[in-house]
């Protein structure tokens, strides 16, 4: 049976999901608990010393950092001196900080996460239980140092540490992030990450507005929303579009993540190239700061510190 478009557009409304893509882009109307619209979020703050990097190049701006997604290459590359440290100084600044567990798929014997089709089939998912034992490990070796927030990218695992809360299992002061490789890109995929129980999540990085605007419509958790983002994704620099982001995707974390690819979390990498480009992801947040106050002044960013913040426990 033939059935039109508009047909189906009342189908999906009925099911609690728009039924095109949000063309007026309106303003969410949503806020953080602190009233504001948008936060920083500051990936690939890798060990210590970048964040020292970070913290001296913010001080020096005066520009507030809310969130640090750190340990990219995973936490199992670090140890607890190292991961002590680096919780001590996030506390002092007030910082959230998002830790990536390790291992992951990258680290596995299986092959097809190394093929360019195999990465289309889920690749980041992680490969039987023994896998999903390690991760969850890894996750409670950090809270135990102190880290109350964690990123995954794997919606069952995710699914997995709520029930685990709900059966006493597992802490429930943290907050989960879900990887902007779980690929949430439709207001579907938005609503089913907030119904697994996640914190915020990360959109795919080249969504139009009308489409941002269709996914804020379903859900409340925060966005995480690349302003810039890896050369191997597309190089996709946003930056001009941060006043009407914060509108229509509010509460959000604008992420600045910009590199030639992925693999440049590749632990053989040196402190000082992460420190340096740190150091210039802090002068740009300046700029998008700036650029928003000039353009949609009663858009407002969280100041340092904001109360809502799952920061570390020392």
């Amino acid at each position: 049976m033939a059935v039109t478009l508009d047909a189906v557009s009342k189908m999906m409304e009925q099911a609690g999901i728009p039924g095109r893509d949000l063309y007026d882009r309106p303003g969410s109307g949503k806020s953080f608990p602190d009233g504001c619209h948008y936060r920083i979020e500051m990936s690939g703050v890798e060990g210590p010393k970048v964040l020292e990097a970070l913290i001296r190049e913010r001080r020096k701006r005066n520009v507030p950092i809310h969130r640090l997604v750190s340990f990219c290459q995973g936490g199992t590359l670090y140890d607890d001196a190292e991961l002590k440290d680096f919780a001590q100084m996030a506390a002092e600044e007030k910082m959230e900080v998002i830790a990536i567990p390790g291992p992951r798929n990258a680290w596995d014997i299986g092959r097809q996460f190394v093929t360019p089709d195999g990465q289309r089939c889920g690749g980041l998912n992680h490969r039987g239980s023994d896998e999903i034992r390690k991760v969850i490990a890894d996750m409670l070796r950090m809270y135990d140092i102190g880290f109350r927030g964690f990123m995954l990218v794997d919606r069952g695992v995710l699914a997995l540490v709520g029930k685990m809360q709900e059966q006493g299992n597992f802490p429930k002061d943290i907050v989960i992030k879900l990887s902007v490789w779980a690929g949430v890109s439709s207001p579907a995929g938005a609503l089913l990450a907030q119904q697994l129980g996640a914190s915020s999540f990360n959109p795919v990085a080249d969504l139009t507005l009308p489409q941002m605007a269709a996914i804020r419509s379903v859900t409340d958790i925060p966005i995480d929303f690349y302003i810039w983002t890896f050369d191997s994704y597309g190089g996709s620099n946003r930056m001009y579009d941060a006043p009407e982001v914060a509108k229509v995707y509010a509460p959000c974390y604008f992420k600045f993540e910009p590199a030639p690819t992925a693999g440049y979390y590749n632990p053989f990498n040196s402190d000082e190239e992460h420190m340096r480009l740190m150091e210039k992801k802090v002068k740009w947040a300046e700029w998008v700061i700036e650029h928003v106050a000039l353009n949609e002044p009663g858009v407002r960013v969280s100041p340092q510190g904001a109360p809502d913040l799952h920061i570390p426990k020392i």
